[in-house]
């Protein structure tokens, strides 16, 4: 993880643990900004398709609902099943995300808002 080390259990640096602990808050954050992203993106065309929509943060049911005016978003179902997941997962102690995650979480972030900003004539 770009130059910063797990500290063990036993380190006698708080500063290091500090910092390792800022770095894994940055990458959760990141991985829930995307997740935010994409599902605005993914409202916002409801909302203009004139769709009702549920309050969720499931991106796959959003893009189910979308479907029928957006068929070719059905490709868009495995970023969304992917960023789905960062609504809710860093809530809970155990789950830290890494920079594999977010550089994921981006690469489908950018995938879904691209799609979104075509079709919005962006």
């Amino acid at each position: 993880m770009s130059g910063l080390k797990k500290p063990s259990r036993t380190s006698s640096s708080p500063s290091r643990s500090l910092a390792w602990r800022r770095k894994i808050l940055v990458c959760e954050q990141t991985c829930f900004f995307c997740q935010q992203s994409a599902e605005k993106y993914l409202k916002a065309r409801l909302e203009e398709s004139g769709l009702r929509f549920p309050k969720t943060h499931d991106l796959e049911q959003l893009i189910h609902l979308l479907i029928p005016v957006e068929p070719l978003w059905s490709a868009l179902m495995p970023a969304a099943r992917h960023l789905t997941a960062f609504a809710v997962r860093f809530r809970y102690p155990g789950c830290d995300a890494t920079m594999k995650d977010v550089k994921l979480a981006l690469r489908h972030a950018k995938t879904i808002r691209a799609e979104a900003r075509l079709t919005f004539g962006l």
